[in-house]
């Protein structure tokens, strides 16, 4: 029997580094969004010492660059030639790259001093730092360029190279509330629900919430109801994967009625079942679900 580690013990290290000003510390943060145990401007000198001993399986981004002390690119790649002989640990390297043009635009347009600059025109400073990495862009199994890229193009392509199954579903909020107790402070996306029939009003449910089955029947009742929530349905199963296409960690669908006890706690209920059918795993939040009944409330 080998005693070679199996492949999901393996401890994965990511060394990100690149030219300054590139997005090296937005892909550092969006690692961390992801599952990695993400270390910035770490001393590589001391690599060897992090990583001696027996590894932990699980996965870590260390970040790098010009300014880091004892950066010297002959010295790191030799080092990775060292772990990667290592059957415990998987390195690679990631280098984010950038045009020279578009690094002086973001460099006269934030007025930050280049690191390599040192009182001279940024153009110099990024001319030698250029040439200082060039073993190490060589060297990188994964070079990023960011030349044409937005900020969250740059998160986007980091999580599709390096999220994998360490990748954190996006936390989906389902609140219902009521108008005449106040508005959410939080709420992307927020469906009034006062258009329909209001069950406060109806003898035998005023003390009945949007749990119970009566108000439920009495909501589905209503001629408006139906076609208005079969769009809400088909508004969410179109726009919740497009948020998290775009990164989002979290979002807060809210429902509101006048009291906050019946038509929106019952639509908010609703909503959790089409998107748990959509794949998708909801919290719901009732806020004003055990208020009072109250009837000079419901008259505002």
């Amino acid at each position: 029997m080998s005693d070679d580690p199996s492949p999901n013990q393996h401890q994965r290290v990511l060394l990100v580094t690149g030219l300054s000003g590139a997005g090296k510390s937005t892909a550092l943060q969006v690692l961390e969004d992801i599952g990695w145990e993400a270390i910035d401007n770490f001393p590589v000198r001391l690599l060897g010492n992090l990583l001696a001993g027996e590894s932990e399986a699980g996965q870590l981004a260390i970040g790098f660059d010009s300014r880091t002390r004892g950066f010297v690119p002959s010295e790191i790649i030799d080092m990775c030639k060292q772990l990667a002989e290592r059957g415990d640990i998987e390195v690679t390297t990631l280098f984010i790259d950038c045009s020279t043009s578009e690094l002086e635009r973001r460099y006269n347009e934030t007025r930050r001093p280049h690191p390599m600059a040192r009182g001279r025109p940024v153009h110099d400073g990024i001319k030698a730092e250029r040439e200082l990495l060039e073993p190490l862009r060589r060297w990188a199994d994964v070079v990023i360029d960011t030349s044409s890229f937005a900020t969250n193009q740059l998160q986007q392509e980091v999580r599709e190279q390096f999220a994998g199954s360490t990748e954190r579903e996006m936390t989906i909020t389902i609140s219902s509330f009521g108008f005449a107790r106040g508005m959410p402070p939080l709420a992307d996306l927020l469906f009034d629900m006062r258009f329909v029939d209001n069950p406060h009003w109806v003898e035998g449910l005023r003390e009945k919430t949007g749990l119970d089955r009566e108000v439920g029947e009495h909501i589905e009742g209503d001629p408006a109801f139906a076609p208005a929530f079969a769009h809400i349905a088909e508004l969410l199963r179109e726009l919740l994967p497009r948020y998290a296409a775009q990164d989002r960690s979290y979002l807060n669908i809210a429902f509101g009625c006048t009291g906050g006890r019946h038509r929106s706690v019952y639509s908010a209920e609703r909503a959790a079942e089409v998107l748990r059918e959509a794949g998708f795993s909801p919290t719901v939040i009732h806020r004003n679900l055990g208020s009072r009944p109250a009837d000079p409330l419901e008259r505002r």
